[in-house]
């Protein structure tokens, strides 16, 4: 008894110690089974591809004899793995020999045995690696090892007809995307019917599918299929679905449809796309009773009846269609999204039912030159760019209109906006328009004002925008931006330019609240000004093709919520400051300057490539591979107290050596109190006890099967 107790204490003791272990040296958590098959995978797309592109496939999936082995869940790129069981759940496997093989070359299979060991694996990416089918090494029926996949990804491969007996053995997939492929459903016989689990089918751009490919696909058996997607196959002229009971989203976009006859069956259809049918000219929808978007864009269509039934449409895409000249819409009370863009009405007379209406798309409709809106009393964007427009009379009726583009009307010369009290984004670029004055008095609440590319813009006086936080004036005439623009500080600012040989000076009131600013592509010159690091709001500056010199000013690390700044195209010298502070920087170009000095390479400053410096001869360091001098050292970046990287390694085997420290306390208590109390002794192994003997009864019975 003595003894048993004994080997029962010593067992509880081992697996304290590989407890602490685990804790010291790290869990490397993914499974050897499933790096080695994953090295296997690297392998079969290295011999598949040119010779000279091995360090350019896969490149993180290194293995020991690399010298860098890595976690293939945490650090291998396209791998995803069970946070509990540490599988491998999904590989993304897309593109990895697009670049580098000839596409004129002969046949490959892809070898589906490779992904067997992978027990748990749900998602499976091989797009775009110009397969041409597939094999393995054992029957059909053992195909059943991918017992899991839920979703699968061919699309822009060579497949045929001939992989679909293999798909069909894949019971478990809901999402199968053969997109671009060269499935043609004339050689088979049952197709995808066993499927039955599928709700996302992709077959578009397939060509040669037909509406009898669709019956021998097997879609009928395939009830569950929530999107299809048929769109790009030229030759599928007629319609006729079976019935698909939990169908919602169908695109039929870009095939030669010229009847939408054969949609009676889809009753629970809420999306469907039919735009760029060139031959579909008339319309008349069946009951569809829960549709509620609708593409036709770029179709043949000249007359929209034929909507009536669609009581429930929430958005109707019409644009493109330039022989729909006149407009007269039923009754659809629910509609809130039109998009009329590039069409060729000349009167928008007709929307006067359309009460709930949200959105507006008006764009490039050149013969629509006057406007006279009805009573819209919902509307908040309303979309009149590229138009014949003169004048911006007949929006007095919008009072809820928040957005209003109105860019590239080169006629309209002036502004006078209505009352319209809830504006917030305005734009007015490539207009014709001299001057801004007395026509944006009225819009309180506007926050984002566009007027680039105005080149007969040469002076700005604004009116009272307490508001405005994103001003582009990029691209226009101006010499001066005089004028007051509020931002919450009572206390003026001056800011001195030259332009055009001229020294203009600009006073107003600090624009403290001012979230972008764009003042590219005009004829700037002299320094930048210190103050605009004062605008601790913006997140978007852009000084680019001006004639700015000087230094890049040290008051710009105070622009802590920047996420684009670029100073391109300008005659700026000197180094760059140190900006390491600047965490939502994303954006960063000062190519095309005078700067010299080292490059800053920490934080987000080593996330940018060379082309964010490029054309500064005389700047140095890593990110454009030219080494600085020990003068041009870059000086050290503070880090805000933390450490270096050999100081980080100290405090880990200091944190590691204290956990090590606990667990032999508790033991070593553990064991003390044992070795005191006979009675909490008994206890204790009479637990080991009951332990052990579940163990071994779950072995023999589950493992051994005994």
């Amino acid at each position: 008894m003595e003894s048993t107790s004994c080997i029962k204490f010593s067992l509880m003791s081992l697996i304290w110690i590989i407890v602490l272990m685990n804790e010291i040296h790290g869990y490397k958590a993914c499974l050897e089974t499933e790096r080695t098959a994953l090295l296997e995978i690297k392998s079969f797309f290295v011999s598949i591809s040119d010779i000279g592109y091995d360090d350019y496939i896969l490149p993180s999936w290194v293995g020991e004899d690399d010298g860098m082995p890595s976690d293939c869940c945490d650090d291998w790129e396209g791998v995803m793995c069970n946070a509990t069981t540490q599988r491998v759940m999904q590989l993304s496997l897309d593109y990895k020999r697009f670049i580098y093989f000839d596409s004129t070359s002969a046949s490959l299979l892809i070898n589906m045995s490779l992904f067997h060991p992978f027990e748990e694996l749900q998602s499976l990416e091989l797009d775009g690696n110009w397969f041409t089918g597939i094999y393995e090494k054992r029957a059909y029926d053992s195909f059943g090892s991918l017992k899991q996949l839920k979703t699968l990804n061919l699309a822009f491969n060579f497949f045929n007809d001939s992989i679909l007996p293999y798909l069909n053995t894949l019971t478990s997939l809901t999402t199968l995307i053969l997109s671009a492929n060269k499935i043609e459903g004339s050689r088979t016989k049952q197709g995808l019917a066993n499927l039955r689990y599928l709700q996302v089918l992709d077959l578009s751009g397939n060509d040669n599918i037909t509406s009898g490919s669709l019956t021998r696909l097997g879609l009928a058996n395939l009830t569950n299929l929530q999107v299809l997607d048929l769109s790009y196959n030229q030759n599928l002229t007629t319609l006729g679905f079976t019935d698909l009971p939990n169908l919602k989203t169908l695109d039929l976009g870009s095939c030669g449809i010229t009847t939408i006859q054969g949609l009676a069956n889809l009753t629970n259809l809420q999306v469907l796309y039919l735009s760029d049918n060139q031959n579909l000219t008339t319309l008349g929808f069946a009951d569809l009773p829960n549709l509620k978007t609708l593409d036709l864009g770029s179709c043949g269509i000249t007359t929209i009846q034929g909507l009536a039934n669609l009581r429930n449409l929430q958005v109707l895409d019409l644009s493109g269609n330039q022989n729909l000249t006149t407009l007269g819409f039923a009754d659809l009370p629910n509609l809130k999204t039109l998009d009329l863009g590039s069409c060729g009405i000349t009167t928008i007379q007709g929307l006067a039912n359309l009460t709930n209406l949200q959105v507006l798309y008006l764009s490039g409709n050149q013969n629509l030159t006057t406007l006279g809106f009805a009573d819209l009393p919902n509307l908040k964007t309303l979309d009149l760019g590229s138009y014949g427009i003169t004048t911006i009379q007949g929006l007095a009726n919008l009072t809820n209109l928040q957005v209003l583009y109105l860019s590239g009307n080169q006629n309209l010369t002036t502004l006078g906006l209505a009352d319209l009290p809830n504006l917030k984004t305005l734009d007015l670029g490539s207009c014709g328009i001299t001057t801004i004055q007395a026509g944006l008095a009225n819009l309180t609440n506007l926050q984002v004002l566009y007027l680039s590319d105005n080149q007969n813009l040469t002076t700005l006086g604004f009116a009272d925008l307490p508001n405005l936080k994103t001003l582009g004036l990029g691209y226009c005439g101006i010499t001066t931006i005089q004028g007051e623009l509020h931002g919450g500080l009572d206390q003026p600012v001056g800011v001195e330019f030259v332009t055009k040989y001229r020294y203009e000076f600009f006073i107003g009131l600090n624009l403290d609240d001012m979230a972008g600013l764009d003042l590219s592509s005009n004829e700037f010159s002299g320094e930048i000004p210190w103050e605009i690091g004062h605008l601790q709001h913006i997140r978007a500056l852009n000084l680019s093709n001006n004639l700015l010199s000087g230094t890049i000013p040290e008051s710009f690390s105070n622009l802590k919520m920047i996420e684009s700044l670029d100073l391109s195209r300008n005659k700026l010298s000197g180094r760059i400051p140190q900006l390491t502070e600047l965490n939502f920087l994303s954006n960063f170009n000062v190519s095309y300057n005078n700067l010299s000095g080292p490059i800053p390479d920490k934080e987000q400053f080593a996330t940018f490539d060379d082309s964010s410096y490029k054309g500064n001869s005389a700047l140095c360091g890593s990110m454009i591979k030219r080494k600085c001098s020990s003068a041009l050292a870059p000086p050290a970046t503070p880090t805000g107290g933390g450490e270096d990287e050999g100081d980080s390694v100290i405090d880990m085997v200091a944190l590691r050596w204290s956990f090590g420290a606990s667990y032999v306390s508790v033991i070593l208590g553990l064991l003390a109190a044992l070795w005191i109390n006979s009675y909490w002794r008994r206890l204790w192994f009479y637990f080991i006890d009951r332990c052990i003997d579940t163990c071994y009864y779950w072995l023999f019975k589950y493992v051994f099967h005994r």
